[in-house]
């Protein structure tokens, strides 16, 4: 593309690696979704057919490496970067083990100047990146762990259970996902600053968000901004009037919704997403909240208080969808919600167990409050404390780990 004689030829080149990059992941992720979702179509019609599937194993982190490769290839069309001559240099840029499985999504105008240039061991960054670690063990470890027990228990069994009992699943698993995948990030971030490379920040507190637009700015940061950048914008954003803002919105929910796999459940979870985010569009209230909430203060307003807790009960909604595993099971689940028994008490088993994960993510949030102003929570923990108690709380945080540590659960985005 950087040699192109004209501007077809640069066209063709562009395109060719687009579509060389898409095929390997519609292959390996989308090829037998898209088989017997037809396969499913014609029998509605009467029509009986027999297709063949692959039987392959997905290979790991294959949808951020190849968006990875993506970025880069869009830049260099768009003459935002010169291409990367040192083979060893972009394999690392793509390939960088921290961010390889489960992101955060880099940018080749972000990370490759950093793996070019001389690093040195530098104190301070890893002091700061091993407090990130620490935090983020803690949320995967304590928060998301045992959070996993008792979501994977109700979600499985859900038909057992009354309304009230599956709501606690639903806020079990908001805090699964959100302690495992933003705890992910915390590592990978904290991983990278030991080898002096800063990458994307993933996530600011989204569940202190007043709106689902705020939402969207604060989750899966690298994401979000990248189908802004590289699929929003270049379909027209919202310069075509409302009807064309409306119509990319859903657009990039719901290849979000796709990107994260091959159900129909995560579609539907990108649609309500844009449905819910729909009126900040149509009233242009979507840029209303950029600022953290309640900055420079312990408390939040009535309203904002209000604000958070109407967000976080839509974005558990969703969850709903995301964390089933079919329509049909997503739709039995709300069925039973919003019934008679949701006025009823919740009881599972293990209900002294839950209620102690309960009070650990009550600290937890309390924690993620008070830091809310900063990278991560616990980033100027203890600056100005004395060097004893200052480690003495960061020691307490290893000593909680092990001793509130759940059974291991794989992370749940290493499956996207």
């Amino acid at each position: 593309m950087s040699e192109a004689q004209s501007e077809k030829s640069k066209k063709t080149w562009f395109w060719l690696s687009i579509i060389v990059n898409l095929g390997f992941l519609g292959v390996f992720k989308y090829f037998n979704f898209f088989a017997d979702s037809f396969a499913e179509s014609l029998s509605f019609l009467g029509i009986k057919t027999n297709f063949w599937t692959l039987s392959v194993i997905l290979p790991v982190g294959i949808s951020f490496y190849t968006f990875h490769g993506l970025s880069y290839v869009i830049d260099i069309y768009k003459n935002r970067i010169e291409p990367e001559r040192n083979l060893v240099d972009y394999s690392l840029f793509v390939s960088f083990f921290p961010l390889l499985v489960a992101g955060p999504i880099e940018r080749a105008t972000h990370l490759l100047p950093q793996i070019k240039q001389k690093r040195e061991f530098n104190y301070s960054k890893s002091i700061d990146g091993l407090k990130q670690i620490l935090w983020g063990l803690f949320k995967k470890i304590v928060i998301a762990d045992n959070c996993a027990m008792f979501a994977n228990s109700i979600f499985n069994n859900s038909a057992e259970y009354s309304g009230s009992t599956l709501v606690i699943g639903a806020l079990f698993f908001a805090f699964q996902i959100y302690g495992d995948f933003s705890g992910y990030s915390d590592i990978a971030l904290g991983t990278a600053r030991l080898f002096g490379i800063d990458l994307l920040r993933n996530f600011a507190f989204p569940y202190f968000s007043r709106d689902i637009a705020e939402f969207w700015r604060r989750w899966h940061i690298s994401l979000s901004s990248w189908f802004r950048d590289y699929l929003y914008i270049p379909l027209g954003g919202s310069k075509g009037g409302v009807f064309k803002a409306v119509r990319n919105t859903f657009i990039i929910f719901i290849v979000s919704g796709f990107w994260h796999g091959a159900n129909w459940t995560f579609i539907v979870w990108g649609f309500l997403n844009a449905l819910f985010i729909l009126p900040s569009i149509l009233f242009k209230t979507n840029r209303n909240n950029l600022e953290i909430v309640a900055k420079g203060k312990i408390f939040p307003t009535l309203r904002e208080f209000l604000s958070i807790a109407g967000t976080f009960t839509l974005t558990v909604f969703a969850w709903i969808f995301f964390r089933a595993s079919s329509l049909k099971h997503a739709y039995s689940y709300l069925g039973q919600i919003f019934s008679r028994s949701l006025f009823s008490f919740p009881s599972f088993p293990d209900m002294d167990l839950a209620w102690l994960t309960i009070k650990l993510i009550s600290i937890f949030v309390i924690i993620e409050w008070l830091g809310r102003e900063q990278q991560y929570a616990v980033a100027k923990v203890g600056f100005k404390w004395h060097k004893i108690p200052r480690w003495a709380f960061f020691f307490m945080i290893a000593v909680v780990i092990f001793l509130f540590g759940a059974k291991e659960q794989q992370f749940i985005y290493f499956q996207f």
